[in-house]
């Protein structure tokens, strides 16, 4: 399993949402990457890395890392746009890196994640027939596309991520922080999916604000800001749990490694935390899963 750990930008604080706090250099978040021991990482939001796909591929290569796949909010939903050229040009950095996974997000055409329209079943109708478009694009050139059910877009709760598991064929990307913040239970849906899970971001969250989210009383990026997110182990998702139904299941895929961060400061400043502790510890804990009782992990990518 220690193969199978990616990380993300995210988790530096990296985000492709506006006025998300500082934004690192890349060449600090790839070498932190490399230094914390990752080997594969999934490309971020447009701009962090070079626009050609070429490039994006070769920047990743000079730090000892691959690419494992890249998230596309995408409007799914709307009669007057077509989502599949904006897909298919993901598709082009995707395989120019030999990465494997189109991660998608039902995105509203809204900036941010704080709110999103009701989806009516008109709405749901050319979302699950995009999905499937979508799907049979990737499937068609190499590559596998799944749903990200996420916060703040027209799939995030648990009831909405089965429903697009019954009525597309799409693959599945088990969001275990956005589920549970959401109002589902990401091991319930491991447990009645396992054969549609085709990619992971394992995230902890603490419930409390989670609920906060859930009911209105606070938004998502006051959330995220209010340390909703934590490393993997210290929230209440069961982390343990999940890893061990999804190896038990044969899900032979990417564990990429996501705490949602948002930094108020640049590395020099006051109040500027460093992202770096928060992603050793989340390493350490989803190894020691995957070891003996007793036995010390090694470090990801060995």
């Amino acid at each position: 399993m220690a193969r199978r750990v990616a990380g993300a930008p995210i988790s530096w604080g990296v985000s492709e949402v506006p006025g998300w706090g500082h934004q690192l250099a890349p060449e600090l978040v790839l070498r932190q990457m490399k230094d914390v021991g990752l080997s594969a990482t999934e490309f971020g939001p447009e701009g962090f890395l070079p626009d050609a796909p070429a490039d994006k591929a070769a920047t990743l290569a000079s730090y000892g890392l691959r690419a494992v796949g890249q998230f596309v909010p995408v409007v799914l939903h709307d009669p007057g746009h077509d989502p599949l050229p904006e897909v298919e040009a993901a598709m082009t950095g995707l395989l120019a890196a030999d990465a494997g996974t189109v991660v998608l997000a039902a995105a509203t055409g809204t900036e941010g994640y704080d709110a999103r329209p009701a989806l009516d079943e008109a709405g749901w109708a050319r979302l699950l027939a995009n999905l499937d478009r979508i799907s049979a694009a990737a499937s068609a050139v190499g590559l596998t596309a799944t749903l990200h059910p996420h916060v703040g877009t027209m799939i995030e709760s648990g009831e909405e991520t089965r429903r697009v598991l019954e009525g597309s064929g799409i693959g599945l990307c088990l969001d275990t922080g956005h589920l549970l913040i959401g109002g589902g239970d990401p091991l319930a849906i491991a447990a009645g999916w396992p054969g549609r899970i085709a990619h992971v971001h394992l995230k902890d969250v603490r419930l409390a604000l989670a609920r906060q989210v859930r009911a209105g009383q606070r938004t998502y990026t006051d959330a995220v800001i209010g340390g909703m997110y934590v490393p993997l182990g210290a929230g209440d998702v069961d982390i343990a749990g999940i890893v061990r139904l999804l190896e038990s299941s044969g899900y032979a895929g990417w564990y990429v490694l996501e705490q949602d961060t948002v930094l108020s400061a640049a590395p020099g400043e006051a109040g500027f935390a460093d992202p770096l502790d928060d992603v050793r510890a989340s390493i350490a804990h989803l190894l020691s899963l995957a070891e003996p009782s007793g036995s010390a992990p090694g470090p990801a990518g060995e």
